[in-house]
């Protein structure tokens, strides 16, 4: 009898350890967390595996923990998680560039850029030319535009380039002006170059007139780009994004990403779009998409028209502050039509910058023109800032996806009205009514534009305030979208815009383990503590890329 229990006790023994060694083997197990997935019905979980770059379940704590061994284990301590950040539009390459430049952002007066000007060449008395972008002159006193005179008495020898902060508009001085052999003034269609009211250069240079100038700047060399690259990369991962949309690009831009990408250089997940010349366009085209795992290009960025704070965006009557101009389109229609007629029959995605009434309506029309099955196209039309009444059905109608950007609403509403008045202002940034329209809404930031941290975009979202709480009560509210659908948009909504909703975007098995911890949960942190909020971690594929120390 005392021999039948040791065997009954053996096989027991046996049994419990097979048990035992039988969990399944993963990389990561992150436990004690408070995980909004953002799938179907935006359920939580407290616990998840990754295997392989992509998650492998879900549930709660006990459940994983019991279920699996991991070689890595994170006890996220109560603090929430979410799909990584994804924002819709960006420029990547922009930013980058921005980081070695004089940064002119939230400077109060034309004599704040000189001083910044001075202080920078003293710093590097080497540079061939002084770049700076940012500047706003809506947030000067006086808000009209800067002239070269000043860049002329402090820089009579340097060429300087100053990116207005849309990059929409650009101040120069003589000497880049003599650089780039502009002696007098021309016409430039989709462009203008300023004149004062003596028909004297301003220095200014509107949308495509900005060209005659910057071309003649030097292009970085490809380890300066790369530098540049990862530094701007870390700044992103600090905030929580995993991936971004790079709002168009030249065939040249294309192919140092391809090339670093390919070398392991980058993990962000980058979509790239196709900007550039119609050559670039037509060789990517021939090409056909192109898809690794980090890098998508699929996707056709065109540009339509300007920006409504340099007034270069196209609108249907003249600007509310200046009776003389109705902004203008930087390709006539016809060549708008002709392109976006060749990209139709080609498998490449359309996303068209428009920002006046006018520009919205001809690109929607177009679109409409053209699209055979707008559902599983996917057009976009990138800002869709300013739309009248009667065109907002026609993204319902022709399954067009708005691609918007909510801190713009909170950037330009101290001005905006100005431009539009009180009625055409009331079809501005009206991201609700466009949610309504389509059920989705890509978000994105347009950095460097704008910050890059997309918790401002959040913020600006839902409350509709700038960071100091202004206006009392919000602006426009009837526009503001709920914090799950700010949170959609930012993740599986901005994927779905990229067609890649299947593979990220949402907390859920079989998709990429891209996922952001923050110190606070954005879902019930007051307003006033939204853009606060720290990023604890950030995890692209199960590999942590940023750790706040």
């Amino acid at each position: 009898m005392k021999l039948f229990y040791s065997i009954l006790l053996l096989i027991a023994i046996g049994f419990f350890t097979v048990q035992c060694t039988t969990n399944k083997e993963v990389d990561l197990i992150v436990y004690n967390a408070k995980v909004y997935t953002v799938d179907s019905v935006f359920s939580q979980k407290e616990a998840f595996a990754i295997k392989g770059g992509v998650f492998v379940d879900m549930g709660t704590s006990e459940e994983i923990q019991s279920k699996y061994v991991a070689k890595e284990i994170i006890n996220a301590e109560g603090k929430t998680i979410y799909p990584g950040f994804y924002d819709a539009h960006a420029h990547f390459l922009m930013l980058a560039d921005m980081l070695e430049r004089v940064n002119l952002n939230g400077t109060k007066s034309y004599d704040e850029i000189i001083k910044k000007l001075i202080a920078y060449q003293k710093e590097n008395p080497d540079k061939r030319w002084i770049i700076g972008s940012g500047w706003d002159q809506n947030l000067w006193e006086d808000k009209s535009f800067p002239t070269k005179d000043s860049l002329d008495k402090y820089f009579p020898e340097t060429p300087v380039f100053l990116s207005r902060v849309d990059y929409h508009t650009a101040l120069v001085n003589s000497q880049a002006l003599h650089i780039a052999q502009l002696d007098t003034t021309r016409p430039v269609p989709g462009g203008l170059m300023a004149v004062d009211s003596l028909g004297n250069f301003t220095g200014i240079l509107i949308d495509n007139a900005m060209e005659l100038v910057s071309r003649h700047i030097p292009v970085p060399e490809e380890h300066h780009l790369l530098v540049g690259l990862r530094k701007a990369q870390d700044s992103l991962f600090s905030v929580g994004l995993t991936s971004i949309v790079e709002a168009g690009l030249s065939l040249e831009e294309l192919e140092h990403l391809k090339k670093f990408y390919q070398q392991d250089s980058l993990k962000i997940r980058n979509y790239a779009m196709i900007g550039g010349s119609a050559r670039d366009i037509e060789r990517y085209i021939r090409e056909g998409i192109y898809e690794s795992e980090r890098l998508t290009i699929r996707s056709v960025k065109l540009m339509a028209d300007g920006a409504l704070g340099s007034r270069g965006a196209c609108l249907l009557e003249p600007y509310s502050d200046d009776s003389l101009s109705q902004g203008f389109l930087l390709q006539n229609p016809k060549e708008l039509d002709d392109v976006i007629r060749r990209i139709a029959r080609t498998p490449f995605q359309i996303s068209t910058h428009a920002i006046g009434d006018s520009t919205n309506r001809l690109v929607l029309d177009i679109y409409g023109k053209y699209l055979k099955d707008g559902k599983k196209r996917r057009w976009r039309i990138e800002h869709a800032q300013v739309v009248s009444p009667s065109d907002f059905s026609k993204f319902a109608q022709f399954h067009i996806i708005p691609s918007v950007q909510p801190t713009h609403a909170t950037s330009d509403m101290y001005w905006a009205e100005n431009r539009l008045g009180t009625e055409r202002i009331k079809g501005a940034y009206a991201y609700n009514t466009l949610l309504k329209q389509y059920g989705k809404l890509a978000l994105g930031s347009d950095f460097p534009v704008e910050h890059f941290n997309p918790l401002f975009g959040f913020h600006a979202a839902v409350a509709r305030v700038d960071k100091n709480g202004f206006p009392a009560g919000g602006f426009q509210m009837e526009n503001a979208i709920t914090r799950e659908q700010a949170l959609r948009g930012m993740t599986i909504w901005a994927a779905f815009s990229c067609f890649q909703e299947k593979k990220r975007g949402s907390i859920e098995r079989g998709k990429d383990a891209d996922f952001v911890i923050l110190d606070e949960d954005i879902m019930t942190a007051p307003d006033n503590q939204l853009r606060y909020v720290k990023t604890l971690r950030t995890v692209i594929a199960g590999e942590t890329v940023f750790l706040r120390e």
